[in-house]
């Protein structure tokens, strides 16, 4: 009767250590940061230049 009070206390000191070992899951990756290219500036150059272009075509057109 001793030993197996013996071995039910062991069993659940050993129990406990499983227990205590199990650390949780690590927490999700966080999502790639969105890429850092603006067009705001890009975009208003681009269309002021094609509107420079396009009035000189017209003008050099009207001249010949």
């Amino acid at each position: 009767m001793q030993n197996k009070r013996i071995f039910a206390s062991f069993l659940f000191v050993l129990i406990s250590f499983v227990c205590v070992a199990q650390t949780p899951p690590p927490p999700p990756a966080l999502p790639p940061p969105p890429p850092g290219l603006p067009i705001d500036g890009g975009l208003l150059y681009g269309m002021a230049f094609a509107l420079f272009y396009g009035v000189k075509k017209l003008l050099l057109k009207r001249n010949n």
